[in-house]
């Protein structure tokens, strides 16, 4: 059994300590602090890649991005609530703690299996009644840039997590709801030391400074970021909290706190939006019919294992790219070496060294990354053509599932077979998936930022998994207080850059997911649980919960480690461990330092561009294993798992 006291995993951030943030979690569970050791363009800056062990616990077990996080959902399970329970907790500290990703103020997307069935909860914020589709075009009518359209009011969307939460809690929720933000609560009036991931992100940030409710609460007087270990209050969202604990969602979506968040979209002094309080009045959480898949995995002892993975549909594009990804993989000529040897033991070499170069081992092959980026290639252009809000959106031929349905897979992945000398195609174009060709053109690549994501498997065998986002790291850069005079408050989404900045294209014609007044945007989170099915095709048990933040490359981080675990054998912390790589339909981007120089040479040699980047994703995955669970946190965050 892993007691609260044998939680003692250990990361280093920038080579600076983390000890204050693990002795805080520690104290809290009454423990004392175990030794810490010294040791592109993307949603969150890089910083740091620490040793994490994996962890095996028999009866249940909790995955999020912070430690204190983790342990307010360890408590409330070992109190004897449900995963959703455990959620909620988690959410609330991580609004706190890690308020850069996620929060209050933004949106989520959960998966919940009860152990006979999945469900899926939409969160997802919603452009205002007041928004156009011209939104994020400037004078010239030409797109705003990015940075230019996130600061500010304008790209502000309903915010959709906590009624979400509600929703969920009341269905499969055990504690009481107002339990479940006691400990975001007691850290919040109480404090909490600056970790050195949040300080690293607070220093490298400079247009949250220009708002004044945040620069005083996330910097002191000279504008520098608090340093690491300083303890930090925000008295102010203890408050918010109290009154969402003690009258539900409404709390936030009516009344002071409601005008609070109008008042400060509509009056920002240069970049003004339109959400108004009927927007907040009118926001609900929508619970959709989750999107499954077959996948079949590697044989391991003859007989070749068959999986469900559930996902989240539309407006989440995730679980269709991954299904497609997945699909067009199973049905290319199978990779002789598709992993470099030594992936189990040579993994974590650049963990406790810095590395004098290139990982030699432990990566995937040139060979696979070429069948998998031109899978992903064929993928990312069905995405830009066809998904958006299902309310605002048709799905080719009525039917979402016709973008994973066998014979349009065995059909995409015929264009990689038929790539001159087994190299890149010279182009990916969207295909067609039913017979009535789409009225919408495609929408052009733009940035995808921040999010935060939670795994977690109850003492019922109950699964959840959560991805959470305030969209850009910090968000709008918009810092919510009533102006009572308490120090602190919460962030706001930029959630509305999800949408496409151009409404269509030259000849006219409309993009799917261009802004529509109440419409959810796209998204790329792709909370994933997968569960093992019988001979007789009925539901087994549950075998993974899954996810990652990263923008777009949240399709890339979450395949990665579905394919590593299900179809390398791999456990999840060694899956996480692998290299990052993705492709948005471009170059091919490889994690920095993490491939051999022959890898990069291989791929190039197949006609990619390869470009190599922190790629730093935040995976938290939870298997189901022989007497009980293993699990893994990300090394390249602070993320960390508690269980029983």
């Amino acid at each position: 059994m892993l007691s609260e006291c044998a939680f003692q995993p250990v990361f280093s951030l920038r080579r600076r300590l983390n000890a204050a943030l693990l002795a805080s979690a520690l104290l809290l569970a009454g423990c004392a602090a175990p030794p810490a050791e010294e040791p592109l363009a993307q949603p969150e800056l890089a910083s740091g890649y620490g040793d994490k062990p994996g962890w095996a616990t028999k009866r249940f077990a909790v995955a999020a991005a912070n430690p204190l996080a983790t342990l307010a959902g360890y408590r409330m399970l070992k109190a004897g609530g449900s995963a959703l329970d455990a959620a909620v907790a988690v959410q609330m500290v991580l609004t706190l703690v890690e308020p850069q990703s996620s929060g209050i103020g933004g949106g989520a997307f959960l998966l919940y299996f009860d152990g006979q069935r999945s469900e899926a909860y939409d969160g997802r914020e919603t452009a205002p009644a007041a928004a156009t589709e011209d939104l994020f075009l400037g004078s010239n009518g030409r797109p705003l840039p990015f940075q230019q359209a996130v600061v500010g009011g304008r790209s502000v969307g309903t915010p959709g997590s906590v009624a979400m939460l509600e929703l969920a809690h009341r269905q499969h929720g055990k504690l009481p709801w107002a339990r479940l933000f006691e400990p975001a609560i007691a850290l919040a009036e109480g404090g909490f030391p600056v970790s050195p991931r949040l300080h690293d992100l607070l220093a490298g940030e400079q247009a949250l400074k220009r708002d004044p409710v945040a620069a005083a609460y996330f910097y002191d007087s000279q504008g520098q970021p608090w340093p690491v270990g300083h303890t930090l209050k925000n008295p102010e969202l203890g408050a918010v909290l109290r009154r969402i604990a003690a009258n539900g969602a409404q709390a936030l979506y009516q009344g002071e706190v409601a005008r609070a968040i109008v008042d400060k979209v509509q009056r920002h002094p240069t970049n003004p939006g339109t959400l108004a309080l009927g927007d907040l009045a009118g926001y609900r959480p929508v619970q959709r019919e989750p999107l499954c898949f077959v996948h079949r995995g590697a044989a391991v002892t003859g007989a070749v294992p068959s999986y469900r993975i559930c996902g989240m549909p539309p407006p989440s594009s995730g679980t269709i790219a991954i299904g497609q990804i997945l699909g067009m993989l199973e049905r290319l000529p199978p990779v002789a070496k598709p992993l470099d040897e030594g992936v189990n033991t040579a993994l974590l070499q650049c963990v406790r060294a810095p590395c004098p170069g290139h990982l030699p081992t432990g990566a995937p092959s040139a060979a696979w990354l070429h069948q998998y980026a031109e899978a992903s290639r064929l993928a990312f252009a069905d995405r830009a053509q066809y998904l958006g809000d299902p309310d605002f959106v048709t799905a080719p031929g009525n039917n979402w599932l016709s973008l994973l349905d066998p014979t349009y897979l065995n059909s995409r992945a015929e264009l990689v077979l038929a790539a001159p000398a087994g190299g890149r195609m010279p182009e990916a174009k969207a295909g067609l998936p039913a017979p009535v060709k789409t009225s919408y053109a495609p929408m052009a690549q733009q940035p995808e930022y921040g999010t935060s994501h939670i795994s977690i498997v109850d003492g019922w065998g109950h699964a959840r998994a959560m991805t959470t986002t305030i969209e850009d790291g910090w968000g709008a850069r918009l810092m919510v207080n009533r102006g009572k005079g308490l120090s602190g408050g919460f962030l706001l989404n930029n959630e509305l850059t999800d949408f496409s900045f151009e409404p269509r294209d030259p000849n006219g014609t409309p993009i799917a997911n261009r802004v529509q007044p109440g419409k959810r945007p796209r998204s790329s989170m792709s909370p994933s649980l997968v569960v093992a099915l019988n001979p007789d095709g009925s539901t087994g048990p549950l075998v993974l919960s899954a996810g990652s933040p990263g923008g777009a490359l949240i399709i890339h981080f979450t395949a990665k480690t579905l394919y590593g675990v299900l179809n390398w054998g791999l456990d999840p912390q060694q899956a996480i461990n692998l290299p990052n790589f993705a492709t948005l339909g471009g170059p091919v981007l490889l994690e920095q330092r993490r491939f051999a120089p022959t890898i990069l040479q291989a791929l190039r040699a197949r006609g990619h561009q390869v470009v190599e980047a922190p790629l730093p994703s935040g995976l938290q995955a939870i298997q189901r294993v022989q007497g009980g669970y293993f699990s893994g946190a990300d090394p390249r965050r602070e993320g960390v798992v508690m269980g029983d």
